[in-house]
């Protein structure tokens, strides 16, 4: 099954910055199609700054998982401690 650009940057939009999607279902949500949850937490660690992933965290949006499957596909966003 191929994967579309457009729709990958939609579901990280939709989910990492409004919240009106989640990448598995649950709340009440689908969860994204096959095949674009990986591609999606990509799109997300590397186009998206670390507050706004936090954020997505810190709201509900995203589990403490995929809040850490993001954090690593790009080792820069990893806060220092």
């Amino acid at each position: 099954m191929p994967i579309y650009a457009f729709l990958t940057s939609t579901y990280a939009m939709n989910i990492y910055l409004y919240g009106t999607q989640r990448l598995t279902a649950r709340d009440g949500y689908s969860g994204v199609r096959e095949g674009y949850y990986i591609p999606v937490e990509q799109y997300a660690a590397n186009k998206f700054r670390l507050d706004q992933i936090q954020n997505a965290l810190n709201s509900g949006w995203i589990t403490q998982q995929e809040y850490e499957e993001t954090l690593a596909y790009n080792p820069a966003l990893v806060p220092s401690e």
